[in-house]
């Protein structure tokens, strides 16, 4: 039975579309079958896995309002061992669509719960809101995977989301728990960089991954050749990071 773990946090650029590429590619290089859900409308996540949003029938869009079967709105990337059900624009739209029908919240669990035992992680992309589809992720995970961007403002919005994750537990999904606190985008240099880790690791203490995402430019050069780091340049610091990160998360969860 497959693990769903959302990347979640409503701050935007914090590297959560990046975890969810690149985890997902170390993931299957350990050899774990991995669906990645793309919950947010600027489908980076489909893009930056190879996937052409204009050839593809159905999203993650059809699948939340019904106009089609869970199997249906998975489809195959380029990379062995991993899936998508991919994401459009029209994703906007199902915002204001899913406000009239019932159960609004548990859409994306019930369309995920038919394929979950096919995979060994579900990885979901959320947007950087707090909305519906969000609130829709966190209700379908079993677990919160929270990016945080090594810069004072990042720090700023944690409070909201965590509170929003125990009304989520309270109310929708009280088995939902938090996976951990990713440092990303992190400069050992920097001064800033060094206090926001020692800060995050003071107050979230073991609930923080050990792994730090390091800045590096092959995470950003790979996503424009459609590719996960470890695919692109698996020697490359970006790419050992999210490997090192992948074999942390499977320690923990084995």
């Amino acid at each position: 039975m497959g693990r769903i773990i959302a990347l979640a946090n409503q701050k935007g650029g914090v590297g959560k579309t990046t975890t969810a590429i690149n985890l997902a590619a170390s993931l299957a290089a350990l050899e774990k079958k991995v669906l990645v859900v793309d919950a947010d409308p600027q489908a980076n996540a489909s893009s930056g896995l190879g996937i052409d949003i204009k050839k593809v029938e159905n999203t993650i869009y059809e699948g939340l309002i019904g106009n089609c079967t869970p199997t249906e709105a998975v489809h195959r990337t380029p990379f062995d061992d991993i899936d998508i059900i991919p994401s459009h624009i029209n994703l906007v739209g199902a915002e204001v669509e899913m406000v009239q029908m019932d159960n609004r919240e548990k859409r994306l669990r019930d369309l995920l719960h038919p394929v979950k035992e096919s995979y060994d992680y579900i990885i979901i992309d959320c947007s950087p809101s707090l909305g519906i589809i969000t609130v829709n992720a966190l209700t379908a995970a079993d677990a919160v995977m929270i990016p945080v961007q090594c810069e004072y403002f990042a720090l700023e919005g944690l409070s909201k989301l965590l509170n929003t994750i125990k009304i989520i537990k309270s109310k929708l999904n009280k088995s939902l728990e938090i996976e951990g606190f990713v440092l990303t985008m992190y400069d050992s240099r920097l001064r800033l960089h060094n206090q926001i880790y020692e800060e995050v690791k003071h107050h979230f203490k073991e609930l923080v991954f050990d792994t730090v995402v390091q800045r590096n430019i092959t995470l950003s050069e790979s996503q424009s050749y459609a590719k996960p780091a470890l695919m692109y340049d698996a020697a490359s610091r970006g790419a050992m990071n999210y490997m090192q990160l992948a074999q942390e998360l499977v320690e923990k969860n084995s």
